[in-house]
């Protein structure tokens, strides 16, 4: 067993999929759970995708929990209709898996982080790749939640870049601006892995044609929903050239940080709804002579990273 454990916090779309398929795959972490979040899809749907992502990996060990199912200033959660055309109705370009033997877990989400960060503090990798309010609650729950995990990466914003939702803000953020803000202030080790290098990391038919020659289901699956999303990508005039790997390079970064060129940061988030300065990711300006654990993420090794996401969702298809 790996020393580093490693918790995913998943609105579980076509990204999230892939996410999910590198934790399990990586040599380095064992995956100890999965919280389920709302975003690309609602809570509900996100943990069976989940669950059934893991069964098809041959990872039904791996348990999932539900987390908050709205954000902080809202009472339900709709999916945006965007949402829906890039990662399908279902969240997962409607291919269909077979149901998974294991149920979500009784225990919350929160409460499971919250247990988690006592346990093995330092050694937990968590890595949040929907909005941030099931981290800002369970900050606000404990707060030594905030200094006990020992890295937070987390796949949201935007600094050198526009937004994705609007100019300034990313479709994670955009989901929770108060959480995310809380999240941003209060969480040490805290390494934002936002547009700035994701959208540099794209995926191609070319990559997904070796899954499918692997010949297994695992392969033909991933294949079939990571082409929607490419598809969706062209279809959709966001890039032809491929698709992101938001979520995935969250994750290898998360496990190894040599991934990306980070500037140290002190960040918030803006909420003024009034002004529409709402869902920015920016550094404090009354905090750049403060020391901070903070950073945001501004390069990345390109050909590096797909390569190796690429070596490692072979190994891990191929079961």
């Amino acid at each position: 067993m790996a020393q580093k454990k490693m918790i995913l916090d998943l609105d579980t779309g076509i990204d999230d999929a892939l996410a999910l398929a590198y934790a399990v795959g990586a040599p380095d972490v064992d995956l100890i759970g999965i919280i389920s979040s709302y975003g690309n899809t609602v809570i509900e749907t996100a943990a069976q995708n989940s669950l059934d992502l893991l069964h098809l990996l041959g990872a039904d060990d791996v348990p999932v929990f539900i987390g908050e199912s709205h954000s902080s200033t809202t009472d339900h959660f709709d999916v945006m209709p965007i949402s829906q055309l890039i990662h399908g109705k279902n969240g997962i370009g409607e291919v269909v898996l077979e149901t998974a033997p294991r149920a979500v877990e009784t225990q919350s989400g929160v409460d499971f982080l919250i247990a988690a960060a006592h346990q093995y503090a330092d050694d937990l990798i968590f890595i949040p790749t929907g909005p941030l309010t099931n981290l800002a609650t369970a900050i606000k729950k404990d707060p030594t939640v905030a200094t006990l995990i020992g890295n937070t990466t987390l796949m949201g914003g935007a600094l050198t870049v526009p937004g994705n939702v609007t100019p300034f803000t990313e479709a994670n953020i955009h989901q929770d601006p108060e959480d995310a803000d809380y999240a941003f202030t209060h969480q040490k080790n805290l390494t934002m892995v936002g547009l700035d290098v994701t959208l540099r990391t794209l995926l191609t038919k070319k990559e997904t044609a070796a899954w499918r020659a692997l010949n297994t289901a695992a392969g033909n699956k991933f294949a079939e929903l990571m082409d929607f999303y490419i598809d969706a990508y062209a279809n959709l005039g966001i890039d032809k050239k491929g698709a992101a790997l938001h979520d995935p390079l969250a994750v290898a970064v998360g496990i190894d940080p040599s991934y990306v060129t980070t500037l140290p940061l002190a960040m918030h988030v803006t909420f003024d709804q009034k002004s529409g300065d709402y869902g920015r990711t920016i550094g404090d300006k009354d905090k750049l002579l403060e020391p901070t654990t903070s950073k945001v993420a501004v390069l990345v090794d390109t050909n590096r990273f797909v390569s190796d996401f690429q070596t490692l969702m072979l190994s891990v298809l191929d079961n």
